[in-house]
């Protein structure tokens, strides 16, 4: 379970989240985040969460989301509601760092497995085990998807080829010594740093 002050780090997406509001303190069923992503920063690819939602803030920069096919640019201010189920992908729209405040709200099992599935794509990144958009190979891809399928999965390919193509590589990637999880990305993984103050100015959103 996360914490207040708990930093999740991704090097090659350009994310960085530091927790304000941690499961461990709100009993696992609401989860806030200040999120920070690089300019040419974005998430690994369009997703879906199928039991919980997302609302984001934008507290500075530009951050471009797409959700369910419609693209708009959001700037500080504006407050994007992600419901569960909804197809979704977001980005840095601009040329200089954006901050937006993240809050995750559902139960509190599927917001540990997306701590969990979230720690473990950010560890693999940070040891060189991505590809350049931030995306494991397809064995470990299939173990994920296997795992975390209640906590999110991927837009593309289409859910029943997902299905077919991960219940047959996972028992492979399983014989080769891949893992759902890694204990050394899990709480102890975290980066710990100090949180950034925000940008000067500008006020946080919450």
């Amino acid at each position: 379970m996360s914490k207040t002050g708990d930093v999740f780090e991704n090097p090659v997406t350009g994310e960085r989240v530091v927790v304000r509001v941690g499961s461990e303190e709100s009993g696992g069923e609401v989860v806030i985040s200040d999120l920070y992503v690089a300019p040419g920063g974005a998430v690994a690819a369009e997703h879906v969460h199928p039991a919980f939602e997302e609302r984001f803030t934008v507290v500075a920069g530009r951050v471009g989301f797409r959700l369910d096919g419609r693209e708009e640019v959001a700037e500080p201010g504006r407050e994007i509601l992600v419901p569960p189920g909804v197809t979704h992908d977001w980005w840095n729209a601009g040329d200089e760092e954006a901050q937006v405040v993240v809050e995750l709200r559902g139960d509190a099992g599927v917001l540990a497995g997306f701590e969990a599935m979230l720690s473990t794509i950010f560890g693999l990144a940070r040891d060189g085990r991505t590809d350049a958009k931030g995306r494991p190979n397809l064995l470990q891809v299939a173990l994920l998807a296997r795992e975390f399928d209640g906590v999110m999965h991927f837009a593309r390919p289409p859910r029943p080829v997902q299905k077919v193509l991960f219940g047959t590589l996972a028992p492979v990637a399983r014989l080769l010594g891949y893992r759902a999880v890694y204990p050394e990305y899990g709480p102890s993984g975290f980066v710990e740093v100090e949180p950034r103050p925000t940008s000067a100015g500008v006020k946080e959103a919450g």
